[in-house]
Parts: C-alpha cells; structure tokens; sequence
C-alpha cells in the first residue's frame, strides 16, 4: 500500500489517497469488464448545460431502500441512450422506472465508487412495467376489487362532475372544449382538483384529490380522470396498486380517460368507464345526455301519434254513433208520425162514437124528461094539487078552512078543505 511515514498507537498511519488508491487497484483489478446491473432510478440528476447525467440508481426490499450507487451516463452516450429508449418505450429517461444497464464498475479517488453506463435496455423496462401490472392486476382480482367500481350505478344524466386533472394539459383542454360544445343543449356543472399526472408524486397527489373528492361526494355524479397520452412509462403510475385499489373503491363511478388507444393501464381498467381520450370521455357523457333527449323525443312522437289515433278513432267513433242516432231519430219520428196518424183516427172513431152514444142518451133523457113534464102529464087528463104553492101529496099537510089549488091542462081550481 506504500510507505509508511508515521504510526499512532502502535498502529499505521495512511494517508486518505492511499486508501483511495488501494481500493481503485482493487476494483480495477476485480471489475475489469463491463457488467447488465439492473436498479431503479431514484433520481435522474441530468444537467442540459453540459449534456452529462449522473443517476442515483437504488435496488428496494419491501419499498425501502436496500442499497443506493451512483452512476454516471457521460454527454456522449446519454443522447443515443435517451432517444432509442424513448423509440421503444414511448418516454425518455426518467425517475421511478426500473432499468436494465450495461455499465462499468470504476472508483475515483477523487469521486469515489461509480456505475459508468454504457447502454440502458428499454426492452427490460418494458418487461418489468408488464410484470408489476400483472401482479397488481391479480391482487386486485384475489381481493374482490376488480370490478367494484363498475358495478356502482352510473347516474341517468351525470352532470355533476369532479375532474382530476391539471388546468395546463391538454388532454384537459380536449375534454372542457368538446363537453361545452353542446352548452346550448346540454350544461354540465364541472370543478377542476389540480393534481400532478404523472410520475413518482402522481399517485399520492391524484389518491390526495380522491379522497377530497369523497368528502365532498353528495355534490357529484361521477369523478373523471383525465390527461394526454404518452408512452407506456410514462403511465406507469397508473398501474399503482394504490392508485388502483382506490379508483376501484372509490363511492362515485370514475370515468377514465388517460391515455392514447395503445396505452391501458390498470386504473383504466378498474374505472367504471374507461375511454381511450380526454375527447371520448366528453363524448361519453353527451352520449348518455343525447340519448335521453332522444328518448323523450320519441316518447312526445309517441304520444302525440297515439293522442291523434285516440282522436280520429273517437272521432270515427262519434261520427258512427251521430249517424245511427239520426237514423234512429228518423225511425223513432216516422213511427211515431205513423202511431199519431193511427191514433188521431181512433181519436176521430172513438170521440165519434162516444158522441153518437150521448145524442142517444140526451134523446133518451129529453123523451123521459118530457115525459115527466107537469104540462104533459095535465094533458093526458091527470091533475096536480098545490098549497101554500107546492104540490100536496099528503092529505094529513091540509086542514079545514086551507085554500089548495088544483091544476088542470086548462085552468085551476081553488078549494077549501072541510
């Protein structure tokens, strides 16, 4: 290790670069090649001034950091390396991904141990993305939660809604312009809850805005998530089991709406709906308003269609029941002509009739009566007695000395009774 100048406690003494030294003979003598090291990148620490990128790569055990290096990607190589990962993968380089790299071992006495990348495989980043979302994606299913949220009824005509989002995306943009394009016909009430969308701080900023949302939830029909596309990594937080878990319980249906139709990440499956853009989630939900004002324009056709067959049967109805009661009338008033001809006559026959009966009786009742006439009886020679000038038919009304008269046809005779 080299001379030694000096002891303290019986012990030598070596001067810092020494150690520095003996530990860069021994790793250059140990890592003499080029290693694939797989890690994750806890943080990218790139300077644009001089192109040169310093990764802090960390490997975890149950999310804590287990062992922690620093690596160095020089100007020369992290273009090339940023832009082929970029091609594959859709992102360029960034922080909470995993990593396959093909690196160098080298100590610094100056700078101390280092990764010195030479390649990043894409392809192994890719894979490690599709493994964590199929393991998330079966722990959801082994607790029940998959499907949870798209079994919660979506409201008939969802026009309270919570966006999570931010104001300056685009994919935002997208969703307000084509939601109030039908502002005439249809109005929407939305409230924006700003939200990081992507990388390590997305999950605990967008469950952040869930759970404000949820305290709020009376005041909303659904909550949508919306931002623009992006490659595979760059949505890696939403296959977050956490992430996931929450948007599948979540009390309200979540309407998603984050990613590009080659992009599907486990909170879009999870979501009650699931849209392949911004654009398709306003679409959506005019849709469900379209289809009611359809619905009720059918029924108005409906109605009015039946309303008027009603009419026109009633109609044809009354019109029926006019005709048969003036045919009836005419019937009715011609019999009725026929039975007063019919009965004038028996009228004329009876009165007739009865008429004839009573002369016969008044000649009957004359002859009696003339018969009975005082005048007529005198004639036939009989005669009629009088006192106090009423007729005398008892002789025990009279007594000795009383005038009576005695009426003749011709004549009277007045006597004294003795």
């Amino acid at each position: 290790m080299g001379v030694v100048h000096e002891y303290f406690k019986e012990q030598p003494v070596y001067a810092l670069s020494e150690i520095t030294k003996s530990i860069q003979a021994v790793v250059n003598r140990n890592y003499n090649k080029a290693y694939y090291i797989k890690a994750e990148i806890l943080k990218l620490n790139f300077y644009p001034h001089s192109g040169h990128c310093y990764p802090e790569l960390v490997e975890k055990e149950d999310n804590k950091i287990k062992t922690q290096l620093r690596a160095v990607i020089w100007a020369s190589q992290y273009n090339s390396i940023n832009e082929r990962f970029r091609q594959i993968t859709g992102e360029r380089l960034k922080e909470g991904i995993n990593i396959l790299c093909l690196a160098t071992v080298e100590f610094s006495p100056q700078y101390g141990l280092a990764l010195y990348i030479q390649d990043i495989e894409p392809i192994y980043t890719l894979g490690e993305l599709a493994k964590n979302r199929m393991a998330v994606m079966e722990r959801l299913k082994s607790e029940g939660l998959f499907e949870a949220n798209k079994k919660l009824v979506l409201a008939l005509l969802p026009k309270r809604i919570a966006i999570i989002s931010v104001e300056t995306s685009k994919g935002y943009s997208d969703f307000m312009v084509t939601l109030n394009s039908k502002k005439k016909l249809f109005r929407f009430e939305t409230e924006l809850f700003p939200s990081v969308l992507q990388g390590d701080k997305a999950v605990a900023n967008i469950t952040q805005r869930l759970a404000e949302i949820e305290v709020r939830k009376e005041q909303f029909d659904c909550v949508v998530l919306v931002r623009g596309g992006g490659g595979d990594v760059g949505l890696n937080c939403y296959d977050d089991y956490a992430m996931a878990q929450r948007v599948a319980t979540f009390p309200l249906p979540v309407i998603a709406g984050i990613g590009h139709a080659v992009n599907e990440t486990i909170t879009g499956m999870v979501a009650h709906e699931n849209k392949i853009t911004p654009t398709e989630v306003a679409y959506f939900l005019i849709e469900r308003f379209q289809q009611f004002a359809d619905t009720i324009a059918t029924c108005q056709q409906t109605i009015a269609k039946q309303t008027k067959s009603i009419l026109q049967e009633q109609y044809f109805y009354l019109d029926k029941v006019a005709q048969n009661c003036q045919m009836w009338a005419s019937q009715t008033i011609g019999s009725s002509q026929t039975g007063l001809i019919n009965l004038i006559e028996i009228l004329k026959r009876e009165t007739k009739q009865q008429l004839g009966n009573a002369c016969l009786n008044m000649d009957h009742l004359e002859n009696k009566i003339a018969l009975l006439n005082p005048e007529n009886i005198l004639r036939r020679g009989f005669s009629m007695t009088l006192f106090n000038g009423k007729a005398l038919t008892d002789s025990n009304n009279v007594h000795t000395g009383d005038e009576i008269v005695t009426l003749l046809h011709e004549g009277e005779i007045r006597s004294l009774v003795e």
